[in-house]
């Protein structure tokens, strides 16, 4: 029995007025207890015919919902019907309380309809974790949805009832509300005297009979005389006391240096497209420095400092294998040759390429390696 007991709600067990011999009847009929079986109706065909189960924990949460709305919409019909009575006369509260009466039926009904089906609380003790402690079957939450569609009407049907009395009685009110609108706009935006008031602002001066009205100025104007001083304001702090902004003249110098640095990251963009179909002679003395200073780096292995020539030819002589041209000496630094002249494009950019080119084709006559080739300078 111990064991059974965890299956139950932890709940104090009230005293029983038993004696001995019955709460041994009822101990054996615990350990004894088998459960009945349960008999399947059969289909006439013979199959067990299928029994539909329906999803308590879903038709309550459903049934919380529909409780909820049910409600909602009867305070907003009690609302409507309270406000009414500003409008209604005492023969027509009369009639509400008859409306009030109905909607009093429609609730009742939810009990009625509640008993007459199959809506029923759980027995004590026979709750589980997968039991809800309120069964609400299908038909209840039909029934449920029919009320609320039914209420809504009722609210729709209110709603229109109470806009008609409303323009019935109160028409004056509202044609005033809404000159009241336009009236508050028109002063706010001229501040304009009526005419009916005019008297009140004429001045006193006259000229040939005619008068002078002391009209303010219109409100719009004004704001934006005050948003034109303020602005001065940000202005003058801005751009003279702060100097957080640029005047005319700093702006101008800014974009003019500005657009020579964009004019020489485009020179330095085309200068790179250089290759030895278009490689000319450079003849400036900076350009030959730098020449000079890449071949050292790079060319005086093969060629000794001043290209007399040692492992690669001699670069001074009047033969050459590759020509005197600036374009074919640009191409074979750059591509190198097939008798062991490595490639400097992966080391030098076009334009040093075209400077250690240019310093070549500048170096003295020097006496040195065998002259190699067969290509004479004409």
């Amino acid at each position: 029995m111990a064991a059974k007991a965890k299956d139950f709600s932890a709940t104090d067990m009230t005293p029983q007025q038993v004696s001995n011999e019955e709460i041994d009847a009822i101990l054996s009929y615990i350990d004894n207890y088998v459960p009945p079986v349960e008999t399947v109706a059969t289909a006439t065909s013979g199959e067990p015919a299928v029994t539909y189960v329906a999803d308590y924990e879903k038709n309550l949460t459903l049934f919380y919902f529909l409780i909820v709305l049910l409600g909602v919409q009867v305070v907003v019909i009690f609302a409507i019907s309270n406000s009414l009575k500003s409008f209604i006369r005492l023969k027509t509260l009369k009639d509400k309380s008859n409306t009030l009466k109905t909607i009093a039926l429609i609730i009742g009904a939810i009990g009625f309809s509640a008993q007459a089906n199959a809506l029923s609380f759980t027995g004590p003790g026979a709750s589980t974790e997968k039991t809800p402690w309120l069964l609400v079957e299908n038909n209840d939450i039909i029934v449920l949805v029919i009320l609320n569609i039914t209420l809504l009407f009722v609210i729709l049907h209110f709603k229109r009832l109470f806009m008609e009395v409303a323009t019935m009685v109160r028409p004056p009110k509202v044609k005033k509300a809404i000159k009241s609108t336009q009236s508050t706009l028109q002063n706010v935006l001229t501040d304009a005297v009526p005419i009916e008031k005019e008297h009140t602002i004429l001045m006193e001066h006259e000229y040939d009979g005619i008068r002078e009205l002391d009209n303010n100025l219109p409100p719009w104007w004004v704001w934006m005389f005050y948003a034109t001083i303020v602005f001065a304001v940000v202005y003058i702090f801005n751009y003279h006391v702060f100097r957080t902004g640029d005047l005319q003249i700093d702006e101008y110098n800014k974009s003019i240096k500005q657009a020579e640095l964009e004019v020489n990251a485009y020179l330095d963009k085309m200068a790179m497209n250089v290759d030895e179909t278009n490689a000319t002679l450079m003849t400036e003395a900076s350009d030959l420095a730098t020449g000079k200073v890449l071949f050292e780096a790079n060319c005086v292995v093969c060629h000794n400092p001043q290209g007399e020539g040692n492992i690669g030819p001699n670069l001074t002589d009047d033969v050459s294998v590759y020509g005197f041209d600036i374009k074919e000496i640009f191409g074979v630094v750059k591509n190198g040759t097939a008798n062991g002249m490595p490639e400097h494009s992966s080391k030098l950019n076009p334009i040093q390429l075209q400077q250690v080119s240019s310093f070549v084709l500048s170096l003295p006559m020097v006496k040195g390696k065998v002259p190699e080739g067969d290509i004479v300078r004409e």
